[in-house]
């Protein structure tokens, strides 16, 4: 198989532009795809980047596209409609997904991609965005063996932790148990926050007993930072995005006849933090819904 010189990237957000500028560093050809937010678009195409018009201009000129967005819903668009990516993919070319998608819809899109002569591979993505600028994310990796070998010079420019999961969608179900267990830790540490704030607990000693105990966690951490230092940079995730990815899970988790009480407990939170208008919001603002409930009038 040849080398990988041209990659294309579609979702320039919080993680797409260090994605996008570590490919650069490298040397790759880049191009993007415009976005709502100009600011990281201009600054990739400051940077060396091109800029497609529609995804199937994007594929036609790569060897490489990569995506990073939303949800199954929206890749499946990007990828299906009348000027997306299937349209103009080139034979021989390589779709690596990094969206945190379902399973069954990465499989279908897979015999999409390969009927037309590419490849389909699942590279859903751990860590932060500030990992992403720093070229130091974490991937799993779901596919053919001698494609992931073929780019992942391209994924070396980004990830400093690549961990092969097995065949096409099997990358996207460990990512989701791997957010389960993020974001299930991460709503129990915000109901734990917020019933020690309503107590009058000492939120300084709360932290320190637990960090030295088998209570401990990152989200913890990360939570307990939000909350009692006032850092807003931590967990840097979307409450919609938590709900969405806990929704994917229940959804593999049905499939699979696995009952799943503690995910659906730790969906209801954020579902019920997106419904108060807290969607946009990153995950540690879960303690602010649960505080702000007891605080309304009856």
């Amino acid at each position: 198989m040849a080398g990988i010189e041209r990659v294309g990237l579609i979702g320039i957000g919080l993680m797409g532009h260090g994605i996008g500028k570590n490919i650069l560093l490298k040397g790759f050809k880049l191009t993007v795809l415009a976005n709502r937010n100009r600011k990281p678009v201009d600054d990739l195409i400051g940077r060396g980047a091109s800029e497609a018009k529609n995804p199937r201009d994007l594929a036609a000129g790569s060897d490489l596209v990569i995506t990073c967005v939303g949800n199954s819903a929206q890749l499946e668009d990007i990828m299906r409609r009348v000027d997306g990516i299937l349209a103009g993919l080139a034979p021989g070319a390589v779709i690596a997904d990094c969206t945190t998608a379902q399973p069954q819809s990465t499989e279908a899109l897979a015999a999409e991609t390969e009927a037309k002569g590419g490849h389909f591979v699942d590279t859903p993505l751990t860590r932060t965005p500030n990992e992403a600028e720093a070229g130091k994310l974490g991937l799993m990796t779901g596919g053919d063996v001698a494609v992931l070998a073929r780019i992942r010079p391209v994924l070396e420019s980004f990830a400093d932790t690549i961990v092969h999961c097995g065949g096409v969608g099997a990358a996207h179900k460990v990512k989701l148990i791997n957010n389960l267990l993020a974001l299930g830790a991460a709503a129990l540490t915000a109901e734990a926050l917020a019933t020690a704030q309503k107590g009058g607990v000492d939120l300084k000693a709360l932290r320190d007993i637990v960090t030295a105990g088998g209570a401990n966690s990152v989200m913890f951490q990360r939570l307990a930072s939000y909350f009692i230092d006032g850092d807003k940079t931590q967990a840097q995730f979307a409450i919609a995005n938590a709900q969405k990815d806990l929704r994917y899970y229940l959804q593999m988790a049905e499939a699979l006849a696995t009952p799943s009480p503690v995910a659906a407990a730790a969906h209801q939170l954020y579902w019920l933090a997106s419904s108060m208008g807290y969607a946009e919001r990153y995950v540690p603002a879960t303690i602010d819904a649960l505080i702000s409930i007891g605080d309304k009038p009856a």
